[in-house]
């Protein structure tokens, strides 16, 4: 039986009036990679941004419904608790500039003044770096700036960083769409692994790179949840006639 990490029910977001996510409900599972496909401005990244509650920075934005973390209903965490157990990845690699490698992927606890030994620090930045992958180009370098990396290297980092804290899962919002197709590569390699530890939630509008990686899809459009099953379903046997299109490029 496959349990599921975050439940999300009747959900809702509006912005400012405009109503961007229509009461979408789905369940994310444990130890899996569920892609979120869909054209631009289809409430994609909207909804990804509420799981964080990153929303909740933005004046004017409102939400209905309930979204679960395990048992936990996420709107009543502190949102200091949500983003530890919660990591985000975003499009752009963003390290922190004036922070080296190893103050970068330990930024989480510095910033939410969590204190930990040096010893345990040291363990936590070359277990992240490990999962992933960037360890082995980095290790001899730990105290230079984050920024003199390359872009795919930027992008690790950045999921280096969120794997410190441990999360339960991993939100990443088109994290290759600013790499080249080598970089690209080795996100989707990393991808496929990391789920041996953690559940991800990938915002795509790259159909081919939903079918590499994930074991589940949700076709959004328009703000609604039009179809969500395993990926290979999905992608084979389309049930409704908007998916069908959005996979054949009809539109996007």
């Amino acid at each position: 039986m496959e349990s599921s990490v975050l439940t999300i029910e009747d959900f809702c977001a509006h912005f400012s009036g405009n109503q961007v996510v229509n009461d979408v409900s789905m369940n994310v599972e444990d130890k899996k990679v569920t892609a979120l496909m869909g054209p631009s401005g289809c409430g994609k990244t909207t909804l990804l941004r509420c799981i964080n509650r990153m929303h909740e920075l933005i004046p004017g934005t409102g939400v209905s419904g309930t979204m679960k973390l395990h048992d936990d209903d996420l709107y009543s965490l502190n949102p200091i608790v949500v983003r530890k157990k919660i990591g985000m990845v975003f499009q752009r690699p963003n390290p922190f500039p004036t922070m080296s490698i190893y103050d970068n992927v330990i930024a989480g606890y510095t910033l939410n003044g969590i204190r930990i030994k040096r010893s345990e620090k040291d363990r936590i930045v070359e277990d992240a770096l490990k999962k992933a992958a960037l360890w082995n180009e980095v290790k001899e370098r730990l105290h230079r700036k984050g920024s003199f990396l390359s872009g795919g290297q930027q992008q690790r980092l950045c999921i280096a960083r969120a794997l410190a804290m441990n999360p339960d899962i991993m939100l990443m919002d088109e994290p290759t769409s600013a790499l080249d197709p080598k970089a690209t590569a080795h996100i989707e390699e990393l991808i496929t692994a990391l789920k041996k530890n953690v559940t991800i939630l990938l915002v795509t509008h790259n159909i081919a790179q939903a079918g590499r990686v994930s074991d589940f899809t949700a076709f959004m459009y328009l703000g609604d949840l039009v179809e969500f099953g395993t990926t290979e379903k999905l992608f084979t046997v389309p049930e409704d006639k908007r998916t069908e299109e959005y996979l054949s490029g009809k539109f996007g």
